[in-house]
């Protein structure tokens, strides 16, 4: 059901769609599919309680944001087995992601109270100059379904505790978590209109009624690049506020003085968790040829290792990918690789064993000798597949790092202290992480540069995407 105004409601055309599991196959349920008039509903309702809730002092906010999180630490276990039903990743990575994104909203609730203004020095006598930081109005946020609660409560928290509305849009695939999380809000006692739930296998209709709508000062989306740049020309019409993380291409370099088992301990973590289906994992590993053989060793070994199966078995490292869609592209990128050259260390193809059969499961794959030529060395593959590449010098690496479209995130290993800051520096990404494979944490901007985003979620950074500065001159 749809969420909106407060209260629970079927779609108004009463259309439907079903939600399954890329593991087995099976249906998990049928959700309302929502529309342009739903959306427009959801987006007054908004709009309406927006008043109220921005004048609401920063404290009381909060207060509803933590009772919102008990509820929700209550249901961890619930929660952990619907993001893994619905989308596939192991219970444990599950678990993992709901206390990131309760963390989101205990630390919104903080910083919302801590949301300051500026008294600016005046150039004469009679006046006093003042800037007053206050929520942006409307909010539309449209979500992924890779990581389907985090992701959520990331934009949903700096939102609410700034003292915006929202209406969300979850990704088709995983709308039986959204409702889960929306099910904590209504506990919680959160007023009419303030936080909104339009589920919908209709993004094109919903997307439109978002971005054309005057009310909407706001859209927050994470998701491909090319969606990323529809909605931007369409926000340019109302002159909507944005903030976008869009698609990435990772680089991961393992310097020759690295720590080999680390760095390949660091690929496992960036590379295949959540079978490679996250934004900022690593997509292409370059190694210096004078470490190319033992790390390749090393690291095949670990891949080896991996575990597949259904995610709500303990013993899982890889799940499923989403659907058969992904499952094709990664099975492409693998056979192109192949076909110019690149040699299969281990993988390479999908999984058919067993419960294999039933879902959409690709072997974690390595492979070596890589070129700039293979479609896997330039575009996204979202895929448990991990490309070798070798180079001889930091120049070179840098530059062949740097040569792609995208921007988000970047990894590499060096026991050098000047070299690591030499290539901090030169990296051009929004996150870099140094001898550290999973750098994400609610207190610090997450986002990308070039064609990987807009803005930034986490930290001090999060809220500022939710507020306009008001300058105020005082004459007296």
């Amino acid at each position: 059901m749809l969420y909106i105004d407060g209260k629970w409601v079927q779609a108004s055309d009463g259309k439907t769609f079903i939600v399954t599991n890329p593991a087995t196959g099976e249906t998990l349920g049928q959700v309302a599919d929502g529309g342009k008039e739903d959306t427009r509903m959801a987006i007054e309702a908004a709009h309406r309680a927006f008043p109220a809730w921005s004048a609401l002092p920063a404290k009381e906010r909060a207060q509803y944001m933590m009772e919102a999180v008990q509820i929700m630490r209550q249901r961890i276990e619930r929660l952990a087995e619907t993001i893994t039903k619905e989308m596939g990743k192991p219970l444990r990575e599950a678990r993992s992601e709901i206390q990131m994104g309760l963390e989101y909203l205990e630390w919104y609730a903080e910083e919302g109270k801590r949301v300051y203004g500026d008294t600016i020095p005046a150039s004469t006598a009679n006046k006093r100059l003042l800037v007053l930081k206050q929520p942006v109005g409307v909010v539309a946020a449209i979500t992924p379904w890779n990581f389907p609660f985090s992701m959520i409560t990331r934009k949903i928290a700096p939102a609410i505790a700034a003292g915006c509305t929202v209406v969300l849009k979850p990704a088709p695939a995983t709308p039986l978590t959204a409702i889960a999380i929306f099910e904590a809000f209504e506990k919680a006692g959160f007023p009419p209109g303030v936080v909104n739930l339009i589920t919908s296998d209709r993004a094109t209709e919903v997307g439109e009624e978002l971005m054309s709508n005057p009310l909407v000062r706001k859209i927050t989306f994470t998701g491909s690049t090319a969606v990323g740049k529809l909605l931007m020309k369409q926000a340019a019409d109302t002159m909507k506020k944005v903030s976008f993380e869009l698609g990435g291409h990772a680089p991961f370099i393992v310097f020759e003085d690295a720590d080999l088992e680390k760095a390949a301990e660091g690929v496992i973590a960036s590379k295949f968790r959540n079978a490679g289906q996250t934004c900022i994992c690593t997509n292409r590993i370059y190694v210096h040829e004078q470490v190319a053989e033992p790390f390749g060793a090393i690291l095949t070994d670990k891949v080896k290792a991996l575990r597949l199966g259904n995610g709500l078995d303990e013993a899982t490292q890889i799940g499923p990918l989403i659907n058969q869609a992904a499952l094709d592209k990664v099975d492409q990128h693998v056979r192109d690789a192949v076909e110019k050259g690149a040699q299969v260390l281990c993988g390479g193809s999908r999984w058919l064993e067993g419960e294999g059969a039933k879902g959409y499961f690709y072997q974690p794959t390595l492979l070596m000798n890589v070129k700039k030529s293979m479609r896997i060395a330039q575009e996204e593959t979202f895929g448990p597949v991990a490309p070798i590449f070798v180079f001889r010098d930091e120049e070179e690496v840098i530059r062949e790092a740097n040569d792609t479209r995208y921007g988000l995130a970047a990894y590499f290993y060096t026991r050098d202290l000047s070299r690591a800051i030499r290539v901090m520096e030169a990296l051009e990404y929004g996150i870099v992480g140094v001898n550290d494979p999973v750098p994400t944490t609610v207190q610090a901007p997450f986002g990308g540069v070039k064609e990987s985003g807009i803005g930034r979620e986490g930290g001090k950074y999060g809220i500022e995407e939710y507020l306009e500065e008001k300058f105020v001159s005082i004459g007296l």
